[in-house]
């Protein structure tokens, strides 16, 4: 028999001496990993859209008459309150405009005594027979006509008296101004040039567009609540979250909705109205708003870090009592109270691994160390305060 060569040798040699190993190993040893049981508690959820933040009050701000602008009497950006003097046009043009008005209806009022004494000098003579009728009725005349100059007179002098208030521009609303459009000096057309704007801020509205689905579940809902979603579907609760994460949720109410859907886009505007005391709010701000849609239901949450991938599908690990490992797929919903909601593959019964993910191979077993997990693991407010609102995968 001939001889093998010393490498083939030493290499059937070490097979045996691995194998023999492995099998004196036997199994790999049982891997530690945390399990729990689900959170089950009560739910609402919520439908999020995105929108716009605007004023419920706008104006831009022009002067009624024309001339040079004189004087600005506030800051730019500046709060002001309704009735705050904002600019001065040159009053003196205007001056001059009242004095002739008060002069012509002094004229007036001195022609209209002098008519009024003639035909009661005619009317006394008529009586008596030494006046004529046609004489008494041109007195008559005079008077009618004195009367209506007194009274066209002082409509002049009121009308100039108005002019004169138009030279004082005060706020017409309470709000944050902006800038000064116009610098003094400059003429002011009246009526067409634009001096300012100013925006109310407290409360401030919210609007936003409505799929044609949604629509129809919150105008029932708002039909069932004795209203319609024109009308605000009964003041629904809402809430609306910004860029700030530093900032909470700002609560709001429906107060109104388009008569129409939009035959272009199938969608309707919807406005809500927020209370704004501290003017964080501007118009003009991108905002998150939430809106309930659904009914209180008991729903199964579990921590994201449970939540494992298999290929294009999401997967729990459930374990059972002797340590085996079976991967679950399920349909995740939107994050409440720190979890994430379970939309299907799960009863609420299972115990998973919430703990250990990574150490978990097909075959091995486990040893389970059982926790039980707190029924809100952040500080998030409840569903329709929080970002409530998830794409189901």
């Amino acid at each position: 028999m001939p001889m093998l060569p010393r490498t083939v040798l030493f290499s059937c040699v070490f097979a045996v001496f691995s194998g023999s190993q492995v099998l004196a190993q036997g199994a790999p040893p049982a891997v530690p990993v945390t399990v729990a049981k689900p959170v089950i508690r009560d739910v609402i959820d919520s439908d999020e859209f995105i929108g716009r933040f605007q004023a419920v009050d706008e104006v831009s701000v022009r002067s009624r008459v024309g001339g040079y602008l004189q004087e600005v009497h506030f800051k730019d950006g500046a709060i002001v309150k309704q009735g705050d003097l904002l600019f001065v046009i040159d009053q003196r043009p205007f001056i001059t405009t009242l004095n002739e008005a008060t002069a012509s209806l002094e004229v007036a009022k001195s022609s209209l005594t002098l008519a009024d004494a003639q035909y009661k000098r005619a009317e006394s003579l008529s009586t008596t027979g030494s006046q004529s009728a046609s004489t008494l009725d041109d007195r008559r005349r005079d008077l009618i006509s004195a009367q209506a100059n007194v009274r066209g007179a002082e409509a002049t002098v009121d009308r100039a008296n108005l002019d004169m208030d138009f030279t004082r521009i005060t706020a017409p609303l309470s709000g944050r101004i902006d800038r000064r459009l116009i610098s003094v000096g400059n003429l002011v057309q009246a009526d067409q040039t634009a001096l300012t704007t100013i925006v109310s801020l407290d409360p401030i509205d919210f609007y936003f567009d409505v799929d044609e689905r949604r629509l129809l579940s919150y105008a029932d809902e708002a039909r069932k609540n004795g209203s319609a979603l024109q009308q605000g579907g009964g003041g629904l609760d809402v809430t609306v979250t910004i860029a700030d994460p530093k900032q909470k949720p700002f609560k709001g109410k429906l107060d109104f909705a388009e008569n129409r859907v939009d035959n272009e886009s199938g969608t309707i505007r919807v406005r809500a109205r927020f209370p704004n005391p501290n003017l964080v709010l501007q118009p003009g701000l991108f905002g998150r708003i939430q809106v309930r849609g659904s009914n209180s239901y008991k729903a199964i949450l579990v921590p994201d870090e449970a939540i494992g991938s298999d290929q294009n599908q999401r997967v729990v690990y459930v374990a059972d009592t002797a340590g085996n490992i079976t991967p679950k797929p399920v349909r995740v919903g939107p994050k409440l109270y720190g979890y994430r909601v379970i939309r299907d593959g799960m009863t609420g019964d299972e115990t998973i691994v919430v703990n250990g993910l990574m150490r978990i191979r097909p075959g091995v077993k486990v040893t389970p160390q059982l926790i039980e997990l707190p029924q809100q693991a952040t500080n998030d407010e409840p569903p329709a305060q929080a970002d409530i609102q998830g794409t189901d995968q």
